[in-house]
């Protein structure tokens, strides 16, 4: 069993480009935790080790039970000299949603989308957006009976207030917003509240909305709703048009905040009538419109009038 630091590695949890994720074992305070491990060849570079640090500051200043506690970080050193960063964090028994796409009832995979979305807006609440929001990285904890989800992995995550002077494209393609994906004006939280809808369609569905695995092909996706899973998984058509409105090309189509679309998720759960958000008019926008029609307007009246 490997050491690191004071804790002991258990079990491989996940894995991704930049880290891993261990179960572990505290042995001073007896208690399971999950220690998240920088890889070897990124622990070298300075840039990746402020920003994995970044991360466990970000995850321990937003106390809040939907989103995973850092309580520790530390550097070990193996007997080659390289040095290992590491945080540890709050162990999540109920594993990850990933295991869950396509397996749920309709109304629990709704009351875990609508979860989700609530823990998202948590971040949002504290001025953070997530840009990676996908299955894998929210947990569920089952051990209270009634499962609770809880955001995790905030390694991609910015501030809201930098939103618009980011300059890198990141995150997961099948699950990132048009604009996320082109970024050259800059996002907002619309962009975590699109990689929701996308959750929240695979969730319920066992397929992903749109065929996208690359910035690119999410930058340039067609502004097409997404296939209607609504009759399929046994759920009130309005689905379809959340889902739709979730997964819009256009940010000012989609649900204001997560906590938006959360609720509609609530209301679909309820059998209640879901109040969608307006979409913009389609064509030209209508108070140029109405100023082009008032100056031809004008103009012929005066050429009339000399010709008259």
């Amino acid at each position: 069993m490997a050491r690191l630091g004071r804790y002991l590695l258990e079990e491989r949890l996940g894995s991704g480009a930049f880290a891993t994720v261990w179960r572990g074992y505290d042995p001073e305070l007896d208690s399971a935790v999950a220690v998240k491990v920088l890889a070897e060849n990124w622990a070298a570079d300075g840039g990746v080790c402020e920003r994995f640090l970044a991360e466990a500051r970000l995850l321990r200043r937003i106390a809040h039970p939907a989103v995973v506690r850092v309580h520790d970080v530390g550097t070990a050193y193996g007997d080659d000299g390289f040095a290992r960063p590491y945080f540890v964090m709050d162990l999540v028994e109920g594993g990850t949603l990933e295991s869950r796409v396509g397996a749920l009832p309709p109304a629990e995979a709704l009351a875990l989308a609508a979860e989700s979305a609530e823990a998202v807006q948590v971040l949002h609440d504290e001025g953070v957006l997530h840009r990676d929001v996908k299955p894998s990285n929210l947990l569920v904890d089952t051990s209270g009976g009634t499962p609770r989800v809880l955001v995790a992995d905030l390694g991609s995550a910015k501030l809201l207030a930098d939103a618009s002077m980011l300059t890198m494209v990141t995150g997961s393609p099948a699950y990132m917003a048009p604009e996320q994906a082109s970024n050259l004006d800059g996002f907002d939280a619309r962009a975590d509240v699109y990689a929701m809808g996308a959750v929240t369609y695979q969730l319920l569905s066992g397929r992903l909305p749109y065929d996208v695995d690359s910035p690119a092909a999410a930058r340039t996706r067609p502004d097409v709703p997404p296939p209607p899973i609504a009759d399929e998984v046994g759920l009130p058509t309005q689905l379809d048009d959340v889902l739709s409105r979730a997964l819009a090309v256009q940010p000012a189509d989609r649900f204001a905040s997560s906590a938006d679309l959360a609720a509609a998720l609530r209301d679909l759960a309820a059998g209640r009538t879901v109040s969608l958000p307006r979409r913009r008019t389609a064509g030209w926008p209508l108070v140029p419109v109405l100023l082009v029609a008032l100056v031809l307007f004008v103009v012929s009246g005066a050429i009339a009038w000399m010709l008259g």
